[in-house]
């Protein structure tokens, strides 16, 4: 295993659409132990593999709450209810914040990658439906920037680096 770099924002990675795995191989279980302990060592709750400069769609997610660790291949949202608003941040934007609209409860599916099967997870925790969208949405090349309803709403914390969208 190892910890990769966290690419951040303005590194164009993260804006592509990433492409779906084709087959759950060995290589693809190395890139989620890798992606498990980057994720852990960041430290944050959920990493997606673009941020670590590949272009597949493969994430992980712990959120804690005695919530079960999920790792997904190939990922969507099935469906979504309900609104939100939610203080966001993200491991490829640090040291910033925003204010968006999340869902209430999702429904995601992917491919378990110890089984290679078709699973759904269902969010019955705030926190796992917000990571869950934050996931899927960097697979897709989308940032929670993107929401933002300008660059002013977003807030920096602490001594937070320029960040290029």
């Amino acid at each position: 295993m190892a910890i990769i770099p966290i690419r951040r924002a303005g590194d164009p990675v993260l804006r592509e659409k990433a492409r779906r795995v084709r087959t759950i191989d060995s290589s693809i279980h190395k890139l989620i132990e890798d992606m498990w302990e980057t994720m852990y060592d960041a430290p944050g709750v959920g990493l997606a593999a673009p941020q670590i400069g590949v272009s597949l769609k493969v994430v992980v997610i712990d959120v804690g709450n005695g919530v079960p660790p999920i790792a997904l291949v190939n990922p969507e949202i099935v469906k979504r209810s309900g609104e939100r608003k939610v203080d966001e941040g993200c491991l490829s934007v640090p040291g910033y914040r925003g204010e968006i609209i999340r869902s209430v409860k999702v429904v995601a599916q992917g491919l378990d990658p110890k089984t290679g099967k078709e699973v759904r997870v269902r969010s019955e925790d705030d926190l796992l439906a917000e990571a869950l969208e934050h996931e899927i949405d960097h697979v897709n090349g989308i940032l929670y920037i993107d929401y933002l309803p300008s660059p002013d709403a977003l807030v920096p914390m602490g001594n937070a680096p320029e960040i290029t969208a």
